[in-house]
């Protein structure tokens, strides 16, 4: 009976972790666990737009970080500059965007707590059309990480 009760939830699990607004679905957020005096932290997921009309993601907030931003990244003589988005990040209708380390990315800066690997926390992102949704981010050790990202330069961080 335990087995067939586990099995049940499996699924609920897995999908607890994925979220939707309007015709977009927001999988996987999740964290790098921070060093101690890390001034930023990054957070990633994917956005997959299955409507016909693009959207934008705009921002956010989150109560672990003082600001939450969307930033681009760019590779500049073998290093990763990060500079927030201006005008966000467009998820095209049909697209599939991946925030991800080394590439564009949500960053919460100068952190308020830093939550321990298995550990979750929640942010709101702010889309164009789709408007708030509330997700949860998973904290993963570093090794657990999709990519490895390259050297970042963060000397713009935490200056508004």
């Amino acid at each position: 009976m335990a087995a067939l009760m586990l099995a049940l939830a499996v699924p609920g699990i897995s999908a607890a972790h994925d979220f939707k607004a309007g015709s977009l679905e927001l999988k996987h957020p999740w964290s790098a666990k921070a060093p101690p005096v890390a001034p930023v932290l990054g957070g990633y997921l994917t956005i997959v737009n299955t409507g016909a009309e693009s959207d934008r993601l705009l921002g956010g907030s989150t109560p672990v970080a003082e600001r939450l931003e969307i930033h681009d990244s760019s590779i500049v003589d073998g290093i990763a500059r990060m500079r927030p988005a201006k005008d966000g990040i467009e998820i095209a209708p049909g697209a599939t965007v991946s925030l991800q380390p080394g590439g564009a990315h949500i960053m919460l800066v100068n952190p308020k707590q830093r939550p321990a690997e298995r550990e979750k926390f929640k942010a709101t992102l702010q889309f164009e059309k789709a408007g708030s949704v509330e997700v949860e981010f998973v904290v993963q050790g570093k090794g657990k990480a999709t990519a490895t990202p390259p050297a970042e330069d963060h000397n713009a961080h935490g200056k508004p």
